[in-house]
């Protein structure tokens, strides 16, 4: 059971595997993904929980090659469609013993495909019909024909499998999911196209997994069979199939039913008969094609897991590209409401207004007391509004945060686009600018960032004598006095901008000192700059998440390593199942 727990583990990690970034690796990785799956799922765990199933035996070649003329021959009367019409096999038929036919009426086997049970066709009827009488869908891939045979030796089933170079692209892919669900071979090629690349890379591939392949070269004329046989052995032996038997099947004329003369396939059906009758011979030939399987799994899992790896790490650039860009906007941010920026302009104004003129700051005094006295008498006058003033830092740091997120949106759209994964996440989309309705967003986060200072300044006043000082000077003024005191830097001013939002600052610094002290004006302003801050990356965060949501299909790399780390036991499977049977 270890090894069945092994596979179902590969399964669902396969399973897992994601390829949402168009990367050059990728369209082959899904194609892999898909293929192994099947493998799983069509052969390599049904034969490891059933040893003891009868073989299944997959006939398969190039269109025009005769396989359906082939297992009628075998059978010994007309079973599958056989014509000129291309594709002709569009649908598998699956030939079993009528004892055995428990092994294949269920989902054991290729669970992807509806069964359908047939019955022998009349002499008139060029397919098989269903048990009920109705005439299968012709161009139905989704399902399999089961017809019991006497003609099929106990041990062994044929299916005869659409063309591997159909026309029909759901028949090519038909064709390969079933000869990768094979125990064994019969592969048709003809005296034309038996060196056509198609049939090589498939039968290279058999090569790979230790399949056992029965090479039927078929429609070869008798004069040239000595010499066409010759050269196809040679070739089969050089590309590791030297064990592969060949069988020549000459041209000859068919008769009435399409059939070809018994003699054609006589060595053909020998073959087939002592493999059903070996029952040990048979048991070693279901091992060596299921360990050459899971070897082979194995090695599609690495390139699986290496292609997926290429997402993980082209999904980090991608992501660390908009961080990066979001991460200068906080840092633009945050430079430009301690630097004294937000001084400038309309907020200095606003704050002069409401605490006096220019002759105001140059007559205070330098000590607290009387600083207290005369900030307190002013107060009791009709200073401008502290509305204005909330207003006016309000829309400066609306007008610094949009600014910011603006400029991180295009630099992120910049550099996704310099990359083709990137560029196929983004699409049509304009993500070069803020999302609708950010700006709203923002003026709400500084309207609340204003709303906490309020409460800020509650909180610390709460002392009986706190809370006189505080009347006379207004809870919202003091709260704009903090805000002036977060803002407040020289850097970044010049020439008389210096002096005047240095007064500025200085106004507020003293009028909080004369209400908290000092040092508790120090951990207000700490505490306001840090909720402001937090506010700010929330706002940066969502907006850049346009961007980051979109790599939300790629996996970790703990979970690609996991998919890797599966495919090792896999390996480890195959090894240890090759050193238990000797195999060389």
């Amino acid at each position: 059971m270890h090894a069945v727990t092994t596979l179902e583990t590969a399964r669902t990690e396969l399973e897992a595997a994601s390829f949402p970034l168009e990367l050059g690796s990728a369209a082959q990785a899904r194609r892999e993904r898909e293929a192994t799956i099947n493998q799983v799922e069509d052969y390599v765990l049904p034969r490891y929980r059933s040893l003891d199933a009868p073989l299944l035996v997959v006939v398969g070649g190039s269109t025009g090659a005769g396989k359906s003329t082939l297992v009628n021959a075998l059978i010994g009367h007309p079973v599958t469609r056989a014509g000129a019409i291309r594709p002709t096999t569009r649908q598998p038929i699956l030939l079993h013993h009528p004892s055995e036919e428990q092994w294949f009426s269920t989902q054991r086997v290729l669970p992807g495909l509806n069964r359908i049970k047939g019955r022998r066709a009349e002499p008139n009827e060029r397919v098989i019909a269903s048990e009920a009488g109705d005439t299968p869908d012709p161009q139905a891939i989704g399902s399999v024909v089961l017809l019991a045979e006497e003609r099929v030796p106990q041990g062994v089933a044929l299916l005869d499998a659409p063309d591997i170079d159909s026309v029909s692209d759901d028949n090519r892919a038909l064709a390969g999911q079933l000869l990768a669900a094979a125990d064994l071979w019969l592969f048709v090629t003809t005296a034309n196209r038996y060196a056509d690349a198609i049939p090589w890379r498939l039968l290279l591939d058999a090569a790979k997994r230790d399949i056992t392949v029965g090479v039927v070269l078929d429609r070869v004329p008798p004069e040239a069979a000595e010499e066409i046989g010759a050269h196809l052995r040679s070739m089969l032996s050089a590309e590791g199939l030297a064990d592969s038997p060949l069988f020549v099947v000459e041209e000859a004329r068919l008769n009435d039913q399409g059939m070809l003369p018994a003699e054609s396939v006589a060595p053909i059906q020998k073959w087939l008969g002592d493999i059903a009758e070996d029952s040990t011979g048979r048991a070693g030939l279901a091992r060596k094609t299921l360990n050459g399987a899971v070897r082979q799994l194995a090695e599609r899992m690495a390139v699986i897991g290496d292609a997926e790896m290429d997402q993980v790490n082209a999904a980090d650039r991608l992501a660390e590209d908009v961080h990066d860009a979001y991460r200068d906007a906080a840092v633009e941010i945050d430079s430009s409401t301690k630097d004294g920026t937000l001084l400038r302009g309309e907020v200095l104004a606003r704050w002069q207004d409401f605490v006096g003129t220019g002759e105001f700051f140059r007559s205070l005094e330098s000590t607290i007391g009387r600083l207290r006295d005369r900030i307190g008498s002013f107060f009791t006058g009709k200073p401008a509004p502290v509305q204005t003033v909330e207003d006016a830092i309000e829309t400066g740091l609306h007008a610094v945060i949009v600014s910011a997120a603006a400029r991180a949106a295009e630099v992120s759209e910049q550099r996704w686009k310099s990359e083709p994964a990137g560029r196929s996440l983004i699409g049509t989309e304009d993500l070069a600018r803020v999302s609708p309705g950010f700006q709203d967003k923002v003026a709400e986060e500084v309207r609340n960032w204003q709303g906490d200072l309020l409460e800020l300044i509650r909180t610390e006043g709460e002392g009986k004598r706190m809370t006189a000082r505080l009347a006379s000077f207004g809870v919202n003024g003091v709260a704009v006095a903090l805000m002036i005191v977060v803002f407040a830097s020289t850097a970044g001013l010049t020439g008389i901008e210096v002096g005047i939002a240095g007064g500025s600052a200085i106004v507020g610094q003293k009028l909080l000192e004369a209400i908290f002290g000092e040092d508790a004006v120090r951990r207000l302003a700490k505490i306001a700059r840090e909720q402001l801050g937090e506010r700010v990356q929330r706002l940066l965060d969502e907006e850049s998440n346009r961007f980051i949501d979109r790599l939300d299909g790629v996996r970790t790399k703990d979970e690609v390593n996991r998919l890797i780390a599966s495919g090792q036991e896999l390996a480890a499977l195959a090894h240890a199942a090759k050193e238990d049977h000797g195999q060389a």
